[in-house]
């Protein structure tokens, strides 16, 4: 089913949601503010908290340290909702991050006996929001390792019970930051899954999702750290609020310096934000030891900051490692790219070179865009242009000026593909935009636009990029018409790499407007 690949694919993007116990790709069954119900059951506030050790346990869990977590519930009352929760919470945690798939079927047991312990105890906001949670994890499980059916099924069934918590509970905050991320997560899905959605009497909405989300980020509760967590992932991802999410993500690591998670979340926003120095300095001063969850993914983070400052035996390292201690199917595409690019870019011989990309095509699923990007590489089997690929990662760095002294060194010729006459004045859109001269920037994304239409559209991510970027440098001036303008246009293309994520990023900015 293709909708639930895109909910596989969300999860994967999502993966420091997962860390945290919940995921933006769940959803709701009403796009409208749900209403309370006539008589609200009153709930007290002991029964609104974790208990302290749980709460304890949690906190260790935050930082991604497993054993210390279970070492404490293991002296916590075995049957209360707080412990319970926790405990799925630890093990849906160490299956997404390893992706270990002998972890998989032990885990539904487990979850299934937990909910079966919470059929027994006295309901409460606690114990009603944590079968929901549960029985949200374990679909979201069943997702990833390919149980579609019962996946989808379970989701459905989830999602009944958080609205219900949130309906029956409408000050527990915990539920609102569920409910959220729910009516979010399928309110910004591509309009063509919508018909699965109805057929399943699933609907959402973003800007009531955000609404529910805010307020458990704002207010005192158990999971109000990772309400804010999320809430300032979904800003950066979406809606182009990059510095907001640095700044919180920044602070918890200070106050934090032990804590991984935290650690992963500056190195990983640092990188996105083109921030290579500060996300690599990040990746050096992590918290390390036996103590914390194995994170093969920061490896693979590393590898890139390395390839775009050109330390490619470092990159190769990274990657290597990477492959070899990861037990999950997705991003091992991306990595053997990495790892090509690395070789080619050093000179290394060509048998060298050959077999990372004959590594790009061994066996795994495309439901990455960046396994899918290097998987379209391999087949469409065209070389890459040397300096327009090290200029984009230069860029990807934030290295803007050595990426504009390395584009000065591009040459066209009448040989030239249309793929790297689009590509040229793309890259150096981006490098003039990282440098603040945005006269420049928009003057070459129009030229990457006329480009394409030139040479038929092609499928390529360059045009719709552009179009995307044209629409956040329109809306910051505050010209609202050519902001939807362009952003309607990256919507439009029909076919290229990123055209789920560009699709969605200039959905949810049209939103905005």
């Amino acid at each position: 089913m293709k909708f639930l690949a895109e909910v596989r694919q969300g999860i994967r993007r999502g993966t420091l949601s997962a860390v945290v116990g919940l995921l933006a790709t769940s959803a709701s069954l009403s796009a409208s503010r749900p209403e309370p119900p006539r008589e609200i059951t009153p709930v007290p506030e002991a029964s609104e908290a974790l208990p302290p050790v749980a709460r304890r346990a949690y906190a260790e869990l935050l930082k991604l340290k497993v054993s210390a977590c279970r070492q404490l519930l293991a002296a916590a009352p075995p049957s209360a909702p707080g412990t319970l929760l926790v405990a799925d919470c630890v093990d849906f945690t160490e299956l997404i991050i390893s992706q270990d798939a002998g972890l998989y079927e032990a885990g539904l047991a487990a979850q299934e006996a937990r909910l079966a312990a919470l059929e027994r105890t006295p309901a409460g906001a606690l114990r009603d929001y944590a079968q929901s949670e549960i029985r949200l994890h374990q679909a979201l499980a069943q997702i990833v390792f390919h149980h579609e059916v019962r996946g989808a099924w379970n989701l459905r069934q989830a999602v009944l019970l958080t609205q219900a918590v949130a309906q029956r509970y409408p000050t527990f905050l915990p539920a609102r930051k569920s409910l959220g991320l729910s009516q979010f997560g399928i309110g910004s899905l591509p309009e063509g899954y919508h018909w699965f959605l109805r057929l399943l009497g699933l609907s959402g909405s973003v800007e009531e999702g955000l609404r529910n989300l805010s307020l458990a980020a704002a207010q005192p509760n158990d999971f109000q750290t990772e309400s804010q967590v999320l809430q300032a992932l979904i800003r950066e991802a979406y809606y182009n609020k990059g510095d907001e999410s640095l700044a919180l993500t920044g602070r918890l690591a200070r106050e934090q310096p032990d804590n991984l998670l935290f650690s992963y979340l500056v190195i990983s926003l640092n990188k996105r934000q083109h921030h290579g120095d500060e996300a690599l300095a990040a990746y050096r001063v992590r918290p390390l030891g036996p103590a914390y969850l194995p994170l093969p993914l920061l490896d693979h983070l590393a590898g890139d900051l390395f390839l775009y400052r050109g330390e490619y035996e470092s990159c190769i390292a990274e990657n290597q490692r990477f492959l070899h201690e990861y037990r999950g199917e997705y991003y091992r595409k991306d990595a053997a790219f990495k790892l090509y690019l690395a070789a080619w870019l050093s000179g290394a011989p060509a048998a060298t070179t050959e077999a990372y990309r004959q590594l790009i095509n061994l066996a795994g699923p495309l439901t990455i865009e960046e396994d899918a990007y290097a998987q379209r590489f391999y087949h469409d089997a065209q070389p890459l242009n040397p300096v327009l690929t090290r200029a984009r990662l230069q860029t990807d760095g934030g290295y803007y000026v050595q990426a504009l002294s390395t584009l000065q060194l591009f040459r066209p010729t009448a040989a030239m593909s249309g793929r790297d006459q689009l590509e040229a004045p793309y890259r150096r859109a981006r490098v003039w935009q990282g440098l603040g001269r945005l006269d420049s920037a928009r003057a070459d994304y129009l030229r990457a636009l006329r480009r394409s239409a030139a040479l038929g559209k092609p499928p390529y991510y360059f045009a719709p990029q552009a179009a995307l970027q044209l629409g956040y440098l329109a809306q910051a001036a505050g010209q609202r018409a050519a902001a939807k303008v362009y952003f309607e246009q990256a919507i439009a293309y029909p076919r290229h790499e990123y055209k789920n994520s560009t699709d969605q990023k200039a959905k949810l900015a049209l939103r905005g407007l």
